[in-house]
């Protein structure tokens, strides 16, 4: 099978010598909606009004502000993924650590413990 003991390291593709497009999160998915946006606004744009000039200055505004949408839309979901995880991660330490204790929030009072409190 492929992928499976391979023993070389993955290329990376940098995008404008700089974005690392393999390992930052959500660029390789910006880049390539970026694209199709692109393709979609400067074709569609074409086939209004049949300016090759003015349909490929719409393109590269299409690219831009899609790649930008989808990036911070991605972004925030991933934010928003991590605090998620950190407080499920925490939530479980804390019931592993007073699990049985008297700070047991599952654990069931039986009568003589109501009339202590």
């Amino acid at each position: 099978m492929a992928g499976e003991g391979d023993s070389e390291p993955r290329k990376s593709f940098k995008l404008l010598g700089f974005l690392d497009v393999q390992s930052v999160p959500c660029a390789r998915e910006s880049v390539l909606y970026g694209s199709l946006g692109s393709l979609v606004v400067g074709l569609g744009h074409f086939l209004a009004t049949s300016r090759v000039r003015r349909s490929c200055d719409f393109a590269v505004g299409g690219f831009i502000s899609t790649m930008l949408g989808y990036w911070f839309y991605c972004r925030y979901n991933l934010a928003q993924q991590r605090i998620r995880q950190r407080m499920l991660k925490e939530g479980m330490k804390n019931r592993i650590l007073f699990e049985g204790s008297y700070l047991d929030p599952e654990k069931k009072q039986t009568g003589s413990e109501r009339s202590d409190s």
